[in-house]
């Protein structure tokens, strides 16, 4: 698809510069607060937040917007019904609360830039190890300065599945039964217990697979379009596109995602 540039901000820079700038600031304060006491409430029993969700997501805004004031934030707790319309940022301060919470180090920060529904740029930064996927519509997937690819597995039994269970119980009790099923047919597990820094190693070829259920834009909007710009197939659980608006996805390469789906019918 012909995509043409985005447009440039407020002081000229590019959206992939503003967005980078606006995730590496963030980076660094969930970095400074990572090992302190924070403030924890829950938005329901199984979405808890912090106060450092709310300062990253503040300094996070505050950067984008200071840049781009005419486009619109989707931000995950203080913006979270924001209408895609137009040019829209698409915000997670810390994917991977419950990680960063236990000081696990699997989290990370998510900003997409969609139009009109179709994304456009998408990053995922991982501060603990300054990794950052980026992604800009028909220009390719990169890890740091360094493009990705899907893995070229073609076989289940070779592949390296990530799963998230999510917070639904039917679709989350059938994806465990069907992973459960397949042991030991594939090469290995693992469930980091974040969606975005899965999607990313499906992306940079480190998991073959990815399923997860009960999800939101925030969670997998950049993440859509690494594993796209990376050569991979992002769909939902009845091989139907993912988009902003799927609840539940499947992501790996062209191959081994047609055989995952075969097995969930």
């Amino acid at each position: 698809m012909m995509v043409t540039d985005l447009p440039l901000s407020k002081s000229g820079k590019s959206a992939l510069e503003v967005a980078t700038g606006a995730v590496k600031q963030a980076g660094e304060l969930l970095l400074a607060h990572l090992h302190s006491n924070k403030r924890i409430k829950a938005k329901d029993k199984n979405h808890p937040v912090t106060d450092v969700d709310i300062l990253s997501e503040k300094a996070i805004t505050k950067f984008l917007t200071d840049e781009y004031p005419g486009f619109g934030i989707l931000s995950e707790e203080l913006a979270p019904f924001t209408p895609v319309t137009g040019y829209t940022w698409v915000v997670d301060p810390l994917a991977g609360t419950s990680n960063y919470i236990l000081s696990i180090p699997f989290f990370c920060i998510n900003v997409a830039l969609v139009k009109d529904g179709d994304i456009r740029l998408g990053i995922t930064y991982d501060p603990v190890r300054d990794e950052l996927f980026r992604a800009e519509r028909g220009k390719g997937a990169y890890l740091n300065d360094s493009p990705v690819h899907v893995s070229e597995k073609a076989l289940l039994k070779t592949a390296l599945l990530s799963f998230d269970p999510g917070y639904g119980h039917i679709q989350g009790k059938k994806l465990l039964n069907l992973v459960a099923s397949l042991w030991p047919e594939v090469h290995g597990l693992r469930s980091l217990g974040s969606a975005s820094v899965s999607l990313a190693y499906v992306a940079c070829g480190r998991f073959d697979l990815y399923v997860r259920s009960y999800l939101y834009p925030w969670d997998i909007a950049s993440g859509i379009l690494l594993v796209e710009e990376a050569g991979g197939k992002v769909t939902d659980w009845q091989g139907k596109p993912a988009g902003l608006q799927s609840k539940e996805i499947i992501a790996a390469n062209h191959k081994l995602h047609q055989k995952w789906l075969n097995r969930m019918e």
